[in-house]
């Protein structure tokens, strides 16, 4: 009995200490590390919520581009850091795909951190050279499977979401196609008009003036709903394709072990501000549906993706170029 009155009083202690803690928070500038290079969506989306935050709590919100293999040095340097709610990392979903195809990272992409919000997410599509004979996903599928191992797909370069999303439709479709790594979307967007390329699979955003243009076609979306800018083109999902739900996502992470009180505050003003117009109209200029909601939520994404990345390359026998 004493003990559980200690255990009891102790953890009143530790929740009155936390929230207090939660109330005097922050006291000095906080650092958003952003581990892409400027320009990159995450790295708008830092720069957009970080100026609000910082005009709402009085205090300077710093953004910092740590950029470099992938991703990896500015995300372990976030890992490395005092887990005292000063410094966060803005991730996206090269965060699952890189820990998918390098094993051995200066961090565990799982452990090391404590997820903060879920800021958004954008669809990924299917789209194909104009020159191509498929103009359905099914016709398309056909193709390939008569030409196993003839026709080329383009991806921003190897261990990239685009890779290993049509890596796992290769999978799921049991053909056969050779990739061809490039280093970044334009070159991959220009060779498939061109039709040194066959098809790839592109951010929606990044896909839509290239498509509206008629320059490449596009056959299907990877998310659990049609996109308002193409009612016409069918989800993977209504083509029997389950597992085909692969939306880009972005959102923030702090370091294992930083106070919940600190993370919650955080995660309140960030699903505050998603609420606002400004805030909805800049990420919808990015193709980013604002999403929200508890660090559940990213938790769960985080750890999906995680085993979902992990299988296709292990199924695939993908390695890190």
């Amino acid at each position: 009995m004493n003990f559980t009155r200690l255990f009891t009083a102790a953890s009143m202690a530790c929740a009155l200490i936390m929230s207090a803690q939660a109330q005097t928070y922050p006291t000095k500038p906080i650092q958003f590390v952003v581990p892409y290079t400027p320009g990159t969506t995450a790295d708008v989306l830092a720069r957009l919520l970080s100026a609000k935050i910082s005009q709402r709590w009085n205090v300077p919100v710093l953004v910092e581009n740590k950029t470099g293999a992938s991703g990896i040095i500015g995300t372990a340097a976030v890992a490395k850091a005092a887990p005292d709610g000063y410094t966060f990392l803005f991730a996206a979903t090269s965060y699952s795909t890189v820990a998918a195809i390098n094993p051995k990272l200066p961090y565990d992409s799982v452990k090391s951190f404590a997820p903060v919000s879920l800021l958004g997410t954008s669809s990924m599509t299917l789209v194909v050279t104009n020159e191509f004979p498929a103009k359905t996903v099914k016709e398309f599928v056909a193709y390939v499977k008569k030409n196993p191992g003839q026709i080329d797909y383009a991806s921003p370069g190897a261990g990239s979401s685009q890779h290993l999303s049509m890596e796992l439709f290769k999978q799921e479709s049991k053909t056969d196609m050779q990739h061809v790594p490039y280093k970044g979307t334009s070159g991959v967007m220009n060779d498939i008009m061109a039709g040194h390329v066959k098809a790839s699979v592109v951010a929606l955003q990044s896909a839509t003036p290239f498509v509206q243009s008629g320059s490449v076609r596009m056959l299907a979306i990877m998310s659990r709903k049609r996109a308002p800018t193409f009612p016409d083109v069918p989800t993977m999902l209504e083509l029997g394709y389950p597992t085909m739900l692969v939306d880009t996502w972005y959102g923030v992470m702090a370091p294992a072990g930083t106070p919940p009180a600190l993370i919650d505050k955080l995660n309140a003003e960030i699903n505050s501000l998603l609420q606002l117009p400004e805030i909805k109209e800049a990420m919808a200029k990015q193709g980013v549906e604002p999403a929200g909601g508890s660090p559940k939520v990213l938790d769960t994404l985080v750890k999906f993706q995680h085993k979902l990345w992990t299988q296709v390359v292990a199924r695939g026998k993908i390695v890190a170029e």
